[in-house]
Order: C-alpha cells, then sequence, then structure tokens
C-alpha cells in the first residue's frame, strides 16, 4: 500500500496508459463499459420476467412510499433507501412491471457510473471484464430489478472504493473526494452497517496515513446516508443502541456464527435460508463460489508483482470486511448478501483472468485462454440455469399469495381491511390490506387491538400448514385457501 502515484503510473501496463491516453481510447473504453451495462439491462427484463409479483421484502419497501396499500411494519434492521429509490414510480402507480423495467434500467445505469469511477486504475479490458462477471452472476439477474438493498450496496461499494483509490494515488480529476461521498452515502442510504464494514479498510487506512479530506469524504458519505436512520432510532427505537439491539435480535443474535456453509446451500436459487437446512447444490452450482478467492488472490499477486498493489489490495480488503459478518456472524444466510463482496472482487477477478490468457507484452497464451474461455462459458450457463429455476420458483410463489387475496376479497375482506398470521405482509399487501403480527420479528399490535379492529373493518387470520389457530380468532368462521386456513371475524 506504499506504492503513490507517480509508482502506480510508471509502474502500470502498457494497457493502462493506452486505458486513459488519447480521446478515442477514452470514447472506447466507455462504449465498452456502456455496452455490458446495456447487456445486463436486456438480460434481467429476458430472464427475470418483469410480470413477477412483489416479494415479502419488497412489499415492505414499496408500501411505505405508495398510495395504494397502506404501510407494513417497518423492522429495525431495514433502511428508507428503498423506498427511496422506487418512490419515483411507485408514489403514482401500482404496476409491478413498469417498476420492474425501471430498476432494470436504473441498476444498469447504476453499474456504468460504478465502473467508470474505476478509469485509470485499470485497463477498460479489465473493468469491462469485471462488470460481466458480476452482472452475470444469477444473484445480481435476479435482484437488479428488484426492490431490494443489497444490489445497490454494491454499486455504492463500487463507487466508494473507485473514487477513494483515485484521489488516494493522485489521478487526475477533482471529482473523487465527492464519488467517495456519494458511494458511501449510497451504501449507508440502503443498509448504513453494510456501509461501515466496507468502509473499516478505508478508515484505518485513512487514520493511519492522515489523509483527512478523505477522512472527511467517508465520515461525511456515512452520516449523509445515516442520519435518518439515526433519527428514526431515536424517534422509534428508543435511541441509537436499542435499534441496534432489536436489529441483531431479528438477525438471529449478531455473534460467532460461521455461516460459510449456509451460503453454500444457499447459491442453488434459496432467496433465504433460515433454517439452513437440506443438501449442499450440484458441485458445479457452487465450484465458482470455492474458486472466487482463489482467483482474486492470483490477482492481488498480480498487482503486487506489477507493483501497484494497492489499487487490488483495497478492494480485496474491503470486500473481505464485506463478507465477514454474513459469513462468520450471523446464523442463516442469503446469497444477496454478499453482493458488495461479489463487486469488490471483481476487479482483482478480472484483472486475474487477463493475466492468465494474455502476456506482459499482450500477446495471447492460447491454451489458457481456451481454458480461461471454455470455464465462464460453463459458468455463465450455470449461472442462468440457477437463475431461470429461482425466478420460476418465486413466480409461483407469488402467484399463490395473490390467489390468497383473491379468496380474501370473496370472502368479503376488502379495503380497508387487516390480515394477521402466517405471511400476513405479503398477502395483506396483495390483498390491500393492513398486515398485524402478535408476536415474532414484525410484531407490531396486540389481540385486543385486533379485535376492536373487527369491529369497524373486515379482519382476517392466516394459518399455515400445521400452525396453531390464534386465541383471538378460535371462535371465527374457517375456511380453506390453498393450503392455508382463513380465519375471517365477524361482523357486528
Amino acid at each position: 500500500m506504499a506504492d503513490g502515484a507517480n509508482a502506480t503510473l510508471a509502474g502500470g501496463r502498457r494497457g493502462e496508459a493506452d486505458a486513459t491516453s488519447g480521446t478515442p481510447r477514452r470514447l472506447g473504453g466507455d462504449a465498452l463499459l456502456a455496452a455490458v451495462a446495456a447487456v445486463f439491462t436486456v438480460t434481467q427484463l429476458i430472464f427475470v420476467h418483469p410480470g413477477m409479483g412483489l416479494g415479502w421484502d419488497e412489499t415492505v419497501y414499496v408500501s411505505q412510499v405508495t398510495s395504494h396499500h397502506p404501510a407494513a411494519f417497518f423492522s429495525a434492521p431495514r433502511s428508507r433507501g428503498v423506498s427511496l429509490l422506487v418512490a419515483p414510480v411507485a408514489s403514482w402507480s401500482s404496476s409491478t412491471e413498469l417498476l420492474r423495467v425501471y430498476l432494470a434500467v436504473l441498476s444498469g445505469l447504476g453499474l456504468y457510473l460504478a465502473l467508470r469511477c474505476w478509469k485509470g486504475l485499470f485497463p477498460a479490458r479489465v473493468l469491462a471484464t469485471a462488470g460481466a462477471f458480476f452482472a452475470t452472476l444469477w444473484v445480481t439477474l435476479f435482484y437488479g430489478p428488484q426492490a431490494m438493498p443489497n444490489y445497490w450496496v454494491a454499486i455504492g461499494a463500487l463507487i466508494c472504493v473507485g473514487c477513494f483509490l483515485r484521489a488516494w494515488q493522485g489521478l487526475p480529476g477533482r471529482a473523487a473526494p465527492w464519488g467517495v461521498v456519494a458511494g458511501t452515502a449510497l451504501m449507508a442510504w440502503m443498509r448504513p452497517t453494510d456501509a461501515v464494514w466496507v468502509t473499516l479498510p478505508l478508515l484505518v487506512l485513512v487514520l493511519v496515513r492522515r489523509r483527512p479530506l478523505l477522512l472527511l469524504a467517508l465520515v461525511g458519505g456515512l452520516a449523509a446516508g445515516g442520519v435518518e436512520w439515526v433519527i428514526e432510532a431515536y424517534g422509534w427505537y428508543g435511541g441509537l443502541g436499542e435499534r441496534l439491539s432489536r436489529a441483531s435480535e431479528i438477525q438471529g443474535g449478531l455473534g460467532w456464527n460461521l455461516a460459510v456453509d449456509d451460503q453454500m446451500r444457499s447459491l442453488g436459487g434459496r432467496g433465504l435460508c433460515r433454517p439452513c437446512t437440506g443438501a449442499m447444490p450440484h458441485p458445479v452450482v457452487t465450484a465458482w463460489w470455492v474458486l472466487l478467492p482463489f482467483v482474486a488472490v492470483l490477482g492481488v499477486a498480480v498487482a503486487v508483482r506489477a507493483r501497484r498493489a494497492a489499487r487490488t489490495l483495497i478492494p480485496f480488503a474491503c470486500a473481505g470486511t464485506a463478507a465477514l459478518p454474513y459469513l462468520l456472524m450471523i446464523g442463516y444466510a442469503a446469497p444477496r448478501f454478499l453482493q458488495p463482496a461479489y463487486a469488490l472482487l471483481a476487479v482483482p477477478v478480472a484483472d486475474a483472468l487477463w493475466h492468465l490468457v494474455r502476456t506482459e507484452h499482450g500477446r495471447w497464451r492460447p491454451v489458457a485462454a481456451t481454458v480461461v474461455a471454455l470455464a465462464l462459458t460453463g459458468h455463465l450457463v450455470v449461472q442462468l440455469t440457477v437463475l431461470e429455476g429461482t425466478v420460476d420458483r418465486n413466480i409461483e410463489s407469488r402467484r399463490d399469495w395473490s390467489r390468497v387475496a383473491g379468496e380474501l376479497h370473496r370472502l368479503g375482506v376488502r379495503p380497508p381491511c387487516l390480515v394477521t398470521g402466517h405471511e400476513s405482509i405479503p398477502i395483506g399487501y396483495y390483498a390491500g390490506c393492513s398486515s398485524g403480527a402478535t408476536s415474532g420479528n414484525n410484531e407490531n399490535t396486540t389481540a385486543a387491538e385486533i379485535l376492536d379492529t373487527a369491529r369497524r373493518v373486515p379482519v382476517a387470520a392466516v394459518t399455515g400448514p400445521g400452525g396453531t389457530t390464534p386465541g383471538y380468532a378460535r371462535d371465527w368462521t374457517p375456511h380453506r385457501v390453498t393450503d392455508l386456513t382463513v380465519r375471517v371475524a365477524p361482523r357486528r
């Protein structure tokens, strides 16, 4: 990390100089990054059908800003960033298709802008490869057009670290510190705790090296993005410590929990692995995940040998701290949690792949190039296969919620109304009702309040397979809806 601006520029490859000199080269690099982002956007719209209904977490975020549905309970770990992100569409339209297209286009634009922040640090071909690697992971394609925070934390991480490196190594341009502020704020806006983990190596580095401007940019970005979350903590949860404690409780209690195997189980297309049981996916599905850190380490070794260690070691370190809480501190897994780590590791991985297929003098290594091309082709096929299965399962599960909502309407449970019990948040959203829970992570009401509400509006209590009917609804008329039991409160 001791290499400075002069060492960086002098020790770079010829391709790096070519990538940053001359207008035609700049335009060519921009066009390449734009092409990657455009293909990413189109691929989302092809494979993740815009008509796919909203998922559980999406209904929470979208309901906060739409006028077509009551706002669902907003638990302690959540942040308002996603709700604000979707507000330009969700505030006036209830069309899921329009929202998906909007988010797909926005995610493509975000990827392009994030990759551009790394110009001058790596050749355009490396950045395009990094973008393509990250963009073709099934988890990136699946969550890109969804109202979820993790992809946007990943984009913020790329912007923050890329601009940090530009400022750290003295590359031309005065906007880099502002890019650090913007990227850090975007992360904190979406998930404040993730922003702290990603920026931890950067904060340590600027404190040790005494770089006050970059320290101010990092702290300012964290403050700008996280201020609403902190204010809300004092307004609703009794303070920041109480909110963090409640968030930890909802996540199963943060502490030593080895979740590496859980993350591997989730790679087969499971959106949430909690509890994470069952067999591991086929080795062909998890092979890329096992190889990823080794290829990234090769990228670090390449950078050290070329005397440009900082630009690779820093994103590598930030990827490690971003992944640490989700690999070692929670007792469950979701593949989307590691998106920021994947985005940051994509840069050294891409650099390593180009090192494998080309010599320092730009000549191709035919055998290595063939092997890498075949491996990447197989990797792409696996990712798209997992994506297709994941999309199909989610479409069906969300149709189930829509069918239950339709049956509730037939039973007279129409807005304004209240749904409680099993999966009350998504079912309530699809039915246009408020949702309530008397226990669990989304506890927001009591049995007495539910009974009082039933005197004024239709109320339904949903019991899942093998579940127990809540005491307040035992005398209500039961109805069988799919594999659920729905009890509707008598009107008085």
